[in-house]
C-alpha cells in the first residue's frame, strides 16, 4: 500500500463511519514504534504505522484508522479532541475504533548469554560488555551462547 492509497482508505473510512470529508494528506512512518498512528495539529495530517498494515489484518488497521480520525474530526470541529476528553471516549465507541494499539510481537532476540554459575539465560537485542556486566541473579560472569 502507498501513500496515495492509504490516503484514499482513509477517505473511505471517514465518509463511511464519520459522514465527513478527510482533506489533507495519510502517509506511512517508519519511525513510529509502540504506536499505531498520530495525528498531527499543526497541519493535520495522519501518520500511520506501517508494521500494522505487513500484519494482513485489516481489523486492527480500521481500528487505527478510526481513532485517527476522531482526533482529526474532533480538533477541527472546536470538540475535545485528546485522550482524556469526554468527547474523544465517546465517538471513538460509537464508531468503534481502537483506544490501544496492539503489541507487535516482532522483536528479533540477536544475542543469548548464560549465567555461568547458576545457568540463568538471558536473551538481549543488543549486545552486552560482558566486562561490565554479570548475572542479576547471582552475579557471576556471562558467556555468549550464540
Amino acid at each position: 500500500m502507498t501513500d496515495l492509497e492509504l490516503t484514499q482508505y482513509i477517505q473511505q473510512v471517514s465518509q463511511k463511519y464519520f459522514q465527513r470529508e478527510f482533506n489533507h494528506q495519510a502517509n506511512f512512518n517508519r519511525r513510529l514504534k509502540t504506536t499505531g498512528g498520530r495525528y498531527h495539529l499543526e497541519d493535520h495530517h495522519i501518520d500511520i504505522n506501517p508494521r500494522f498494515v505487513e500484519d494482513n489484518d485489516k481489523s486492527i488497521l480500521l481500528g487505527i484508522v478510526k481513532h485517527e480520525l476522531c482526533h482529526y474530526h474532533l480538533h477541527l470541529a472546536g470538540g475535545g479532541y485528546r485522550h482524556r476528553d469526554h468527547d474523544f471516549k465517546q465517538w471513538l465507541a460509537a464508531v468503534g475504533g481502537s483506544r490501544y494499539a496492539p503489541a507487535l510481537a516482532n522483536t528479533k532476540v540477536q544475542w543469548r548469554y548464560q549465567c555461568q554459575q547458576c545457568g540463568q539465560t538471558y536473551l538481549r537485542q543488543r549486545r552486552l560488555n560482558l566486562q561490565r556486566y554479570g548475572c542479576g541473579k547471582c552475579g557471576s560472569r556471562l558467556k555468549l551462547l550464540a
